[in-house]
């Protein structure tokens, strides 16, 4: 692995720019369709996509040990995880906010640094506590009682950012025995396998304009991941987190711009308050366990530090 140097941090933090905007994308296009066919279908195609692609690119010179693993009870489960996150926040966009629901979902690193402690017997620091706390009055500011928000399509985001924290502690566990490329065609493989067998049930014929949307929403979501995979060559995590969050103001771009959302001012607080958290988590990991906020649902998420980590399947 290149090791990242103060010289090549400006091509590390362009990558990174670059591929938020790709997830912005994935996540425009997956609210778009998302209003038009069953969230299944649309989640169904993401994966797909995104498993032929990784199939075509990685199979010819892996073959086989792309999909040997030593614990497939965990990769399965990891990947129920990661296709519980994106459904439910799919879901989610049919009634909310992109950038309100993109910034809810940035909790999941934070999430990660809660339950790692109980469930990894890894040590949480009081600054670290703090951040957490932190981002759920965020919460509190953006779904305030009486605002717009408040409504149960809310938990929805929270239930992702759940399911992906689980998939990012996994991810922690399974990074010990399988490599990165394995855990990630296989998450992409058993979902694909899974939905398919739910399609003939929410079948709708697509027009061709839409099928072609589902197209670039995968591969949106596969080009972005692969310029993140790209990025942590070049610069440390610590770098690059803070330019992450620039996928909450590009959704927020493309919320107003396409479907007439605007936050209000507590919104904006809110958002504020869990991308601060969200910093002061990346800041205060010890070294070797940096986190990187990415996309949601099927875009964005959590990246671990290079070499030990995901190779970023969204």
């Amino acid at each position: 692995m290149i090791k990242p140097t103060a010289d090549r941090a400006p091509l590390g933090i362009f990558q990174v720019v670059v591929a938020v905007m790709l997830f912005s994308g994935h996540d425009l296009c997956s609210k778009y369709l998302a209003g038009l066919y069953p969230v299944i279908m649309v989640v169904w195609a993401r994966y797909t996509v995104h498993t032929l692609a990784m199939f075509t690119l990685f199979a010819p010179k892996y073959r086989l040990s792309l999909v040997r693993t030593r614990r497939p009870g965990l990769q399965v489960v990891r990947a129920i995880c990661l296709l519980g996150s994106s459904l439910f926040f799919t879901s989610s966009l049919v009634f909310i906010p992109l950038a309100e629901a993109t910034a809810i979902n940035f909790m999941a690193p934070l999430f990660v640094t809660a339950l790692s402690a109980p469930l990894l017997k890894e040590r949480v620091t009081p600054g670290q506590w703090l951040a957490v706390c932190t981002s759920f009055l965020g919460i509190v500011f953006i779904v305030r009682p009486g605002g717009a928000m408040f409504n149960p399509a809310t938990l929805l985001v929270v239930m992702a950012a759940l399911c992906f924290s689980g998939y990012q502690l996994l991810t922690r566990v399974l990074r010990a025995t399988d490599s990165p490329n394995t855990s990630n065609f296989l998450t992409g493989l058993v979902n694909t396998v899974c939905l398919s067998a739910m399609l003939p049930l929410v079948w709708q014929d697509l027009h061709l304009e839409h099928a072609l949307i589902a197209l670039c929403m995968g591969c949106c979501g596969m080009l972005g991941h692969l310029l993140l995979t790209h990025a942590f060559q070049h610069a440390p995590p610590a770098v690059l987190a803070p330019f992450s969050y620039l996928q909450i103001v590009f959704a927020g771009a493309i919320g107003y711009l396409v479907f007439g959302d605007t936050p209000d001012v507590f919104a904006y607080a809110g958002i504020g308050l869990i991308c601060g958290s969200g910093l002061m988590v990346v800041f205060l990991q010890r070294p070797g366990r940096s986190v990187l906020p990415a996309s949601p649902g099927g875009g964005s998420q959590v990246l671990m530090t290079p070499g030990v980590g995901r190779n970023h399947l969204p």
